[in-house]
């Protein structure tokens, strides 16, 4: 039987449209060569100001550039940037440098009239722009080459938030610039040739793609575009991303179960990685609207879970997670045990009585999730079982992810969904903290930890602030972390120059096939 499945798994790939495989070459090249990223489903779009998709941003951030990114050890680092900007004014004036000579896709050439007009479109239309954009005065032109920000008053994350590649504040065209995006026209070494949804993204080579001088590092320095192309297949199925993993069909290969590590281990086409730890799977709660709109039903939820066996039920092998509530675990900077006396109870009783003190009507609560991440999935089943041993009704909906992203946009069609993401270098990068991040957190409590947070520079003093702000997001409940856990994909031993990363990049990487 387990051979029977194999060879479904198998066929079922290779029938997968618009999938072109290599013959073999055996040696890595300078410059040549196509590889097949196989990922979890189709990206909601190709624009990576408007999603937070971790799909979004590991597909663009080939094709699109922000001023600043992070090398290995999460330092912000000048990318477009010529170097890190002056910071003047107490905080509140940044004034930044820009490299010359880099061009767009489109064969123009990159000036600070796109930059302002790209930052400006962030501010208006991206979540992560939104949450800096109280706080920004203006952002103007200093000749070509140079702009300048001015705050209304000191932002701490300001730098991290332009780094970050998701919900990106990329620099594209003052030209393209329109709502919603229809070209994607960016700076990166890749471009967009074609997509066919549900089919491939096909990237190809930017040979006019001015790449920066210093040693590569982290997602930072020198990029070169070895690679002729790169295609982004979405393949739904996990099972079916590991037959092409194990085959050597998938040169690399995102979200596998853990129970696939030996069967990579023994491939001889393709090697585990993995990384530990990568991060956390949280169930958001929709505080904007619905029956998740009481604080005291969120915290039902909360005393209702079981962190232990959810994860075991997600993840099967004790190696690949930990039950832990703290929001980074130990080894962070940010790490602190403040407020986790309210995770991990796993109490229907307790949970009821919660529930009839909030005067729960019976009406369903409607989780959203889906099978592209199996371990979400099966999260959501045992959840399911110990919110109904509470006393809660439960409708669970499973959607492809791209679907999923855009019903969590409406407040009026769900009351939890799951996702995930890794442990961010900077705690305003994580989804929750904006207000506009479905869910929509923002009360009193929270702006009242959050904004000395933000306004301190001094990373000490940062540390104990940040404790309130995890006291504060365990008592309004607004999310409730599942734990922490350890991330597995495959590469094929043909692909050299790869380095891990949450968010997978191919420059700088080379195929031997």
């Amino acid at each position: 039987m387990k051979c029977k499945l194999g060879l479904l798994a198998t066929l079922a790939f290779a029938l997968l449209p618009g999938l072109a495989l290599l013959p073999g070459h055996g040696l890595a090249r300078d410059k040549g060569g196509i590889i097949n990223v196989a990922t979890i489903g189709e990206p909601p779009t190709l624009d990576p100001m408007a999603s937070t998709a971790d799909l979004v941003g590991m597909t663009t951030q080939h094709m699109f550039e922000t001023l600043f990114t992070f090398d290995d050890k999460w330092n912000v680092i000048p990318l477009l940037a010529e170097t890190m900007p002056t910071i003047t004014d107490e905080g509140k004036t940044y004034d930044i440098t820009l490299r010359a000579g880099v061009k767009f896709h489109d064969g123009s050439v990159m000036t600070s009239t796109d930059v302002v007009a790209s930052i400006e479109r962030w501010l208006a239309t991206a979540s992560r722009g939104k949450q800096v954009v109280a706080y920004i005065d203006k952002v103007t032109a200093q000749g070509d080459n140079a702009i300048r920000i001015t705050l209304k008053k000191p932002y701490a994350p300001l730098l991290s938030l332009l780094a970050f590649n998701n919900s990106a504040a990329v620099i594209i065209p003052k030209s393209t610039i329109a709502d919603p995006l229809t070209k994607f026209i960016g700076t990166g070494p890749y471009m967009l040739k074609e997509r066919k949804p549900d089919q491939y993204i096909q990237l190809v080579r930017f040979d006019g793609y001015v790449s920066r001088t210093d040693a590569a590092n982290g997602f930072g320095g020198a990029r070169k575009a070895i690679l002729d192309e790169i295609r982004f297949i979405p393949v739904p199925d996990a099972n079916t991303r590991l037959e092409g993993a194990v085959s050597g069909q998938f040169d690399y290969t995102d979200s596998l179960a853990p129970e696939s590590y030996d069967r990579l281990k023994g491939s001889k086409a393709s090697d585990p990685v993995v990384l530990k730890p990568y991060g956390a799977p949280v169930f958001v709660m929709n505080t904007k609207q619905g029956i998740m709109t009481s604080k005291t039903l969120r915290h039902a939820v909360q005393v209702a879970l079981n962190p232990q066996d959810m994860l075991l039920a997600a993840f099967g092998n004790p190696e690949f997670f930990a039950v832990d509530g703290a929001l980074y675990p130990e080894g962070y900077a940010w790490h602190t045990k403040e407020g986790i006396a309210r995770y991990g109870s796993g109490d229907p009783e307790a949970a009821a009585k919660l529930m009839k003190e909030a005067g729960y009507d019976g009406k369903p609560v409607r989780i959203l999730t889906s099978r592209q991440y199996e371990f979400h999935y099966k999260m959501a089943q045992v959840a399911a079982e110990y919110l109904k041993a509470a006393g809660f009704k439960v409708d669970l909906q499973i959607y492809d992810w791209a679907t999923l992203t855009t019903r969590r946009a409406d407040p009026a069609l769900w009351d939890i969904f799951i996702t995930h993401g890794p442990f961010p270098p900077e705690p305003v990068l994580n989804g929750w903290m904006s207000d506009s991040y479905p869910g929509w957190w923002s009360t009193p409590e929270k702006t009242k930890a959050i904004e000395p947070f933000i306004a301190e520079s001094d990373p000490a003093k940062r540390q104990k602030l940040f404790a309130e702000i995890q006291k504060t997001f365990y008592e309004d409940a607004p999310v409730f972390k599942v734990g922490d856990f350890n991330a597995l994909s495959a590469k094929a031993k043909t692909l050299e120059g790869f380095h891990p990363s949450p968010w997978p990049y191919f420059w700088n990487v080379s195929s031997k096939k």
